[in-house]
């Protein structure tokens, strides 16, 4: 019996080892549950640059996605983190966008909205952020850079342009170390928050997105 018992806990040991290991291999960023009368998910803040927000957080497929529509307007939800991008250097997300900026172009100052949009903050102020644009080309990348007193180093990539795949559920998936060296010639630091983001404001359109839960691997799929 005393052996039984010996046997179970060291299976038991092993499993839980086994499980914490494959838990480690990603980090999953989610929607999950609210904060209050806001709707904001927890542990994420709720940033409305120009006009008013406009989302919900819904269930699809037992997943918990944010649905975003802006009029003329720019919002985004933001979650701070402290992640090792060399640890996890793989990043995964999911978008449908329903109906995009019209004449939105990441290129031109005046036109420059984007129905979805990922950013990825890291430490000395450095930003990526990836884009379905409505016109430039996929593989576009453009610097957005902003001046004292913020002083924050913004770099673009278009990773879906146009129409094609409305209504769909369009998944993605980039090595962020290789960007970060690419777009900044050096190793990323510390990533220190996420954020998905909306905007019409200066087409004066209306755009519509679901965006899915972030996952960062250490491996690719």
């Amino acid at each position: 019996m005393i052996r039984l018992k010996i046997m179970s806990v060291s299976f038991l040991i092993t499993i839980l080892f086994f499980l914490n290991a494959i838990a480690q291999e990603k980090i999953e960023i989610t929607f999950e549950e609210t904060s209050g009368s806001n709707g904001v998910p927890l542990g994420w803040e709720l940033k409305e640059r120009k006009g008013d927000a406009e989302f919900k957080i819904l269930k699809e497929n037992n997943e918990t996605i944010a649905y975003f529509k802006s009029v003329s307007a720019s919002f985004s939800l933001e979650k701070p983190l402290q992640i090792d991008p060399i640890k996890y250097p793989y990043i995964y997300w999911s978008w449908k966008v329903i109906r995009l900026p019209v004449g939105g172009d990441v290129r031109l100052k005046k036109k420059n909205d984007q129905a979805a949009q990922l950013l990825i903050a890291f430490e000395g102020k450095k930003i990526i952020s990836y884009v379905w644009d409505t016109s430039a080309p996929e593989g576009t990348i453009t610097d957005e850079s902003i001046g004292w007193p913020i002083n924050a180093q913004i770099k673009i990539i278009v990773v879906k342009s146009g129409s094609t795949d409305l209504n769909k559920w369009v998944s993605f998936n980039r090595n962020i170390v290789e960007d970060y060296k690419k777009l900044y010639n050096e190793s990323p630091p510390f990533i220190k928050g996420v954020r998905v983001q909306i905007n019409t404001q200066n087409t004066k359109t209306i755009a519509e997105s679901f965006f899915g839960k972030i996952v960062l691997k250490m491996k690719p799929i």
